[in-house]
């Protein structure tokens, strides 16, 4: 778990829950791009406050949220009750998804979780994936673009991203709208990654 997202926490700076509503509609269009399987779980990795997993509880799917941070999840779980949808809210690294999370799923978010991990937490994020999600899932992922220091999350290329997910094809790759987000975030030049499991 990045520092820098602990910190944040505590002190309660967290540009990424203020995105705006191009992000917003961005993430939508991709959300709506993705056919709902019957009984279909979806998995939020770096759930946060559980912004995204209620959003998914509320397309219909069945949504398991995660993050490594206590107090966020804490959060996350009144916000579900408020907005009356069912989501399990677990405490757990994204690197050993597998040990916790069961396979099947066939959508996994995630909003700027991997690109603050080391290349071995990415390589075991992968493997987690992996186990988790069964052929043909689609994982959309919003990251920062590479380059960048502490603080800040480290960022990722294209590359980056499919040298970990092997056995996975780019189905799109988009400049994120962050245009409202505070600067941090639209100085780190983030884009969407649409993947689907082959």
């Amino acid at each position: 778990m990045n520092l820098g997202y602990r910190l944040a926490y505590k002190v309660g700076v967290t540009p990424w829950e203020h995105t705006g509503h191009g992000f917003d509609a961005q993430l939508s269009g991709l959300l709506d791009a993705i056919p709902l399987p019957e009984g279909g779980r979806a998995l939020d990795i770096g759930c946060g406050t559980g912004r995204h997993s209620i959003e998914l509880a509320q397309r219909g799917w069945h949504v398991t949220g995660v993050d490594a941070e206590q107090e966020p999840l804490d959060k996350a779980r009144i916000h579900a009750r408020e907005a009356h949808v069912d989501v399990r809210f677990l405490h757990e690294d994204a690197a050993d998804l597998h040990i916790a999370v069961d396979g099947g799923h066939m959508l996994v978010l995630d909003i700027g979780c991997f690109h603050g991990l080391t290349d071995h937490q990415r390589r075991d994020y992968g493997r987690s994936v992996n186990a988790i999600t069964a052929p043909g899932a689609s994982m959309v992922m919003f990251a920062f673009g590479p380059g960048h220091r502490w603080p800040m999350p480290h960022g990722v290329s294209e590359e980056d991203v499919m040298r970990v997910f092997d056995g996975w094809s780019m189905a799109s790759s988009t400049a994120a709208d962050v245009s409202e987000s505070p600067l941090p975030v639209r100085a780190a030049h983030p884009c969407w990654y649409h993947l689907v499991r082959d």
